[in-house]
């Protein structure tokens, strides 16, 4: 089959790969449909060493189960799934709290896993399968796809910065970041009622959506400056709720400028950082800093209605579409700024 295999910063090649295969009784093979580029893929996109053996890429896919080990009781053959970034039994302590992302028998796709391939890729072996895969009541064809789509990482993602932010109704909330997971973010705050929504961002495209999906505000400027313009916007306390979407030491350190005292940080930018910046600030403010890996396999039943019912469109946020053979294209566009999110259809 083919997947997607990195080797180094800025070599991506689709290979032909050997075909995935069950390895437990609680797996399942999933023939992809729909994929997708993570932003958290450009970062090892940048950064990554050169590998001899390379990484299988991708953690984002909607697919087709082709086979199920003789222990998966909720799927069988020829159930179109979604499969969240995280695989998890759905049975642990952590599973049973809602932190899947913390399963104690579970683990990440497309991190280079043993027998874990990525989801950039023809088809992929999910261990655990009862605890990871969600059956779609939909068609591989339906129209909503873009937006089902996005409940395997960005959707949930975003939704769970606003959870961890606490965001309320009629609160203030800012989102820094206006890539994916930010304006997924946007659409968390609003659906959960808050009344001024204020995206950190400076790309034209992005932030017209951004507005489109419930923004009230937008500030450009970085550093300092947003933190004055914010302050300016609210009053000079500062907003309730930040969701922090980036993951570099400037977001956070805007992110605890703009919280208001009393308030809480959602951060879900995978941190490039080795310690939160101004303790000092944040403890005397009594800011809450949340926030991680989201567990989105415990969001997709709350969210899968407003998708369906066409309540809320996150699939807004994919601006190309390739095929598995251009996917090293779709990194470079997104890596350049040319693309918010790229979806991979098979």
């Amino acid at each position: 089959m083919k997947a997607t295999v990195m080797y180094s910063a800025g070599d991506v090649r689709v290979e032909s790969v050997p075909d995935p295969r069950l390895l437990e009784p609680t797996d399942a093979i999933v023939r992809i449909t729909h994929a997708c580029i993570c932003g958290s893929d450009l970062w090892p996109y940048k950064e990554m060493q050169s590998s001899e053996h390379g990484r299988q890429m991708g953690h984002e896919f909607v697919g087709v189960v082709d086979a199920v080990g003789a222990d998966v009781r909720t799927v069988k053959r020829g159930d179109l799934v979604v499969a969240p970034f995280a695989f998890s039994d759905g049975t642990c302590e952590f599973c049973h709290e809602g932190i899947h992302t913390s399963c104690v028998h579970g683990g990440f796709f497309g991190v280079g896993m043993e027998n874990v391939g990525g989801g950039q890729a023809e088809a992929v072996r999910v261990p655990l399968a009862d605890g990871t895969l969600f059956k779609l009541p939909v068609g591989k064809d339906d129209a909503l796809m873009p937006s089902l789509l996005t409940l395997t990482d960005v959707m949930g993602t975003g939704h769970h910065a606003a959870v961890t932010a606490r965001v309320r109704p009629g609160k203030k909330v800012a989102v820094i970041g206006d890539g994916a997971v930010g304006l997924c973010g946007v659409i968390a705050a609003r659906r959960l009622g808050a009344e001024q929504i204020i995206i950190l961002g400076r790309h034209p495209g992005r932030i017209a959506l951004a507005r489109e999906f419930g923004a009230t505000d937008v500030v450009g400027e970085r550093g300092n400056e947003a933190i004055e313009c914010v302050r300016e916007l609210t009053g000079s306390f500062g907003v309730h709720s930040v969701l922090e979407c980036v993951g570099t030491d400037q977001a956070m350190r805007t992110a605890i400028g703009i919280a208001r005292p009393g308030g809480a940080i959602g951060r879900v930018g995978v941190p490039h950082y080795e310690e939160i910046p101004n303790a000092q600030p944040s403890f005397y403010g009594n800011i809450t800093v949340s926030g991680g890996p989201a567990p989105v396999r415990s969001y997709i039943e709350e969210l899968l209605p407003d998708i369906l019912e066409g309540r809320i469109e996150p699939g807004r946020v994919f601006d190309l579409v390739t095929g598995i053979d251009c996917v090293p294209t779709g990194y470079q566009a997104m890596n350049e700024r040319k693309a918010i999110k790229v979806m991979i259809t098979f």
